[in-house]
């Protein structure tokens, strides 16, 4: 903890502390989208073997367009490689993550366009040339594919779409690189209905996903129940594992990730008895649920996404909301990205302030260089989204640098990081255990910050800046 100031003026005191750089990564923005390039990425990233990380944005485009696919090095040097156009045969709207192929080609889904409008399964060549692979039809195949494929050990293709099959609930589908489709389970409503996410293949060769509602409050109607883990096996056999209800989550729009212990771990949308913010939880193979985290706002409300497993042995995730702006809705606040052990020690690693972007929807990856980059569906320089990096490459103390007053306005500069946010703080009583938030979160735009108020003749005043997450 770095200190420094004295009693200044109004019998002020100036105080500046950093929160310790173990506690943080360094969050820096690689690309502010702008609109004709794409806008609203909500996948994450996939890195090919050339070292470059491949993705989607949910809109933007040229005009006209519904969605790009693009390429960014890791330092950042983007080029979109395929624009959704009309008549959107190759697709639109994608809001999944690509998958690597076993023939070095990229697949991946789009919920609409097609030749029915129902969405379409397609691949890219790493050099950007398509392929539509399969249109969804809707009834028998389903519809609206908003989840990731993935890459069997037979090497087929396998996911899920949110809509269609026999019962209108959802499906989940085999497919090879070459596009033959067969539909392996049409969800029915008490057994699941309409899953988000995509699939992950267990150890045990089984498939395993969510389904974002049906499950025991499943009462016939769209968009009842509140979501379920299922099983899928070789034989297309579907066990349905847990049934969320309440306090251990809602709304599970993610996938699940193995750890080395052989258990799932996952995220719901909502739910917990944190104010309804959403979860982190546990799973065994055979359905035992434990939940690790329900987020409370301050550090993050509602997941949408899933985990990684980092290879420092915890995963990291992100939260569409809460943090910084939060208000009590959970629905407030620009975002937040956390780290979570094993046995549920949360701790929230960066927050989102806007300009270095807000929403993040999807997951995160780890790169080769072991860095973690991701996306933001919103804010950045454009208010289109972002993609970011996050390094453990600390960032130094802020370091009280003036402090002067002018009339009843005192003002405080300190040494900043461009692009980090910084939290001035304040307290009549050092020694005091709680300090005020000051309104104004500072983020920096070059090597100094600078933060004002006016004061009155309160007897003393102690002011300290926190280096956020």
């Amino acid at each position: 903890m770095r200190r420094a100031g004295t009693r200044h003026l109004l019998t002020a005191a100036v105080v500046l502390l950093h929160l310790s750089p173990c506690s943080a990564l360094t969050l820096t923005t690689l690309v502010s989208f702008g609109g004709t390039n794409g806008a609203a990425p909500s996948a994450a990233l996939l890195q090919g073997a050339d070292g470059n990380f491949r993705g989607t944005t949910e809109s933007g485009g040229m005009p006209g367009s519904r969605g790009t696919i693009f390429m960014m090095t890791p330092s950042g040097a983007l080029t979109t490689l395929l624009e959704f156009a009309s008549p959107y045969s190759y697709g639109a709207d994608p809001q999944a993550a690509l998958v690597l192929g076993p023939d070095g080609d990229f697949y991946g889904a789009a919920p609409a366009g097609g030749a029915y409008s129902r969405g379409t399964a397609f691949r890219i060549s790493p050099d950007g040339v398509p392929d539509l692979l399969y249109s969804f039809v809707g009834t028998y195949d389903g519809s609206q594919p908003f989840g990731a494929l993935a890459r069997g050990s037979d090497g087929n293709l396998y996911g899920t779409t949110f809509g269609g099959g026999f019962y209108l609930n959802g499906t989940v589908f085999q497919m090879t690189t070459n596009g033959t489709l067969n539909s392996l389970y049409s969800f029915s409503g008490p057994d699941g209905a309409n899953p988000y996410a995509g699939l992950i293949q267990g150890r045990d060769g089984n498939f395993y996903g969510t389904t974002e509602y049906g499950g025991g409050a499943y009462n016939g109607t769209d968009f009842s129940g509140q979501g379920t883990i299922f099983q899928l096996m070789a034989n297309g056999t579907l066990n349905t594992l847990v049934y969320f209800g309440g306090k251990n989550g809602v709304y599970p729009t993610a996938g699940l990730v193995q750890a080395a212990d052989g258990r799932f771990y996952g995220t719901t949308y909502r739910g917990g008895t944190n104010g309804d913010n959403g979860t982190v939880f546990r799973m065994s193979t055979n359905g035992a649920l434990t939940t690790l985290v329900m987020f409370n706002g301050t550090n993050g409300a509602l997941p949408s996404s899933g985990l990684v497993g980092a290879t420092d042995g915890s995963f990291y995730g992100t939260t569409s909301c809460g943090g910084i702006g939060y208000n009590g809705s959970p629905s407030s606040g620009y975002g937040t990205v956390f780290k979570v052990t094993t046995n549920g020690v949360l701790t929230t690693v960066a927050f989102f302030t806007g300009i270095n972007g807000n929403t993040p929807l999807a997951g995160l990856v780890q790169g080769t260089d072991g860095n973690l980059y991701g996306t933001t569906s919103g804010g950045g320089a454009y208010n289109n989204g972002t993609v970011f990096q996050l390094s453990s490459a600390s960032s130094p103390p802020p370091v009280f640098q003036t402090v002067s007053q002018s009339g009843a306005i005192i003002t405080l500069t300190w040494s900043a990081v461009a692009g980090r946010a910084y939290q001035v703080q304040a307290s009549t009583n050092f020694s005091q255990a709680n300090w005020n938030n000051k309104n104004g979160l500072v983020t920096a735009t070059n090597s100094t910050a600078t933060w004002s108020e006016g004061v009155g003749p309160d007897p003393q005043r102690f002011y300290r800046v926190l280096l956020l997450p």
